[in-house]
């Protein structure tokens, strides 16, 4: 008989070493609870809200990518310029465009997460 072997011994083609799968796995479980309970405009809050504590779009990246993946955060953040909310001033500053729009409303689940930022 065939012995399945799982890809966590690194047999499997897609996993070539049991490290890559971890660094998945852990990356996917990282983002879990949070993905699962917010939508795309709680996290276009989340993102307007931490720019309101760090300016610098580097500072802003690095502490948002503790919560959401990379790619929510650039469309998040392309949405907000995109509808005028967010504007860059200079190379490196974000900012809430508060003269055009007013921040959202900040949801609990929203809070919480930013409590941890």
């Amino acid at each position: 008989s065939s012995v399945m072997t799982s890809p966590l011994h690194g047999e499997d083609p897609v996993f070539k070493s049991p490290r890559a799968h971890y660094r998945i796995f852990f990356n996917s479980m990282k983002y879990e609870k949070c993905m699962s309970e917010l939508s795309m405009n709680d996290k276009m809050t989340l993102v307007q809200y931490t720019i309101e504590k760090f300016e610098n779009e580097e500072e802003l990246l690095s502490k948002l990518s503790t919560i959401l993946p990379e790619k929510d955060i650039q469309r998040s953040l392309d949405t907000l310029i995109g509808t005028q909310k967010v504007r860059r001033i200079g190379p490196e500053i974000i900012q809430n465009n508060t003269s055009h729009t007013e921040l959202p409303e900040l949801p609990d689940n929203v809070k919480e997460l930013l409590d941890k930022i």
